[in-house]
């Protein structure tokens, strides 16, 4: 059965992952993105062979959920998805159902610091980036004439406000990580992360080995093994032909610095309701 790693993008994804591969896949806890592949991405293309090839459909995708999850599930082995798919419904066909999934774990963060990432990751000035948070949208797929290439897999994000209440609203087996806590305090969160996994998975644990994942798991770390040209998952900036930093400002990422009055504004009326239940509002 799956443990799902859920959030919106550019929110902590990486960085879970990178702290669950080390501590579950490694003896020792030292990191690195080669351990990634351990903790794959749903939905992909691989995982929907014989079920279908309209990549691009969300109308045949939907119908093939399930289906494709029952697969990955056949030999009953608890196993790590990372995904940024809505937990929804559409139709009578849903994201995902308790017999496929053991547990999940959110990553959430605040949406105002989420404004300058997305900008960052996709390419899209501030307003483009709100609105991006805003207006219920897929990603995945490349953005040709005619629309999105029907050979690419596409994603169903929804708003940022749907995206942290259909993965949340049901509280059974369900640890909710808040990025902004990974920042202040990060092995306090990892010990959290480990008494989680602890009602599902068996992995040895010792002090030496949570030292040596929070050492390299830290961003200044992460950042470096990108720059050395072992991390595979950037974007690409088409305006200016290159890949952008995936890991890019990490804690100096702050709001307060970097957003214009008007859109703190309009990112805390929008989401005044949640981000007061996540105590981003007091």
């Amino acid at each position: 059965m799956i443990i799902w790693i859920a959030s919106y993008p550019k929110s902590g994804n990486t960085w879970v992952r990178s702290l669950i591969s080390a501590l579950v896949y490694t003896e020792n806890g030292v990191f690195n993105f080669q351990k990634l592949k351990y903790i794959p991405q749903f939905p992909d293309k691989a995982y929907f062979k014989n079920l279908t090839d309209k990549y691009s459909d969300i109308n045949y995708l939907k119908k093939c959920w399930i289906a494709a999850q029952d697969k990955i599930n056949l030999d009953k082995k608890i196993k790590f998805f990372k995904t940024h798919h809505l937990n929804c419904k559409i139709d009578q066909y849903s994201f995902t159902n308790d017999s496929n999934t053991k547990a999940k774990i959110y990553i959430v963060r605040d949406p105002r610091n989420l404004v300058n990432s997305i900008s960052n990751h996709y390419s899209k000035s501030h307003d483009e980036a709100i609105k991006f948070l805003t207006t219920p949208r897929f990603i995945g797929g490349s953005q040709k004439k005619g629309g999105i290439n029907k050979n690419d897999l596409v994603t169903l994000i929804g708003t940022w406000r749907e995206h942290y209440k259909f993965w949340t609203q049901n509280k059974n087996n369900l640890l909710i990580i808040k990025y902004e806590d990974l920042i202040k305090d990060t092995e306090k969160e990892l010990v959290k992360i480990i008494k989680f996994l602890n009602n599902y998975l068996t992995f040895d644990i010792s002090k030496n080995k949570i030292n040596n994942i929070l050492e390299t798991t830290s961003f200044t770390n992460l950042k470096k093994m990108e720059k050395s040209g072992l991390f595979t998952e950037n974007a690409f900036n088409k305006k200016e032909g290159n890949r952008v930093n995936f890991f890019h400002l990490g804690e100096e990422n702050k709001w307060e610095n970097i957003l214009k009055k008007e859109h703190q504004i309009k990112i805390q009326n929008h989401f005044e309701k949640e981000m007061r239940e996540l105590e981003y509002l007091l």
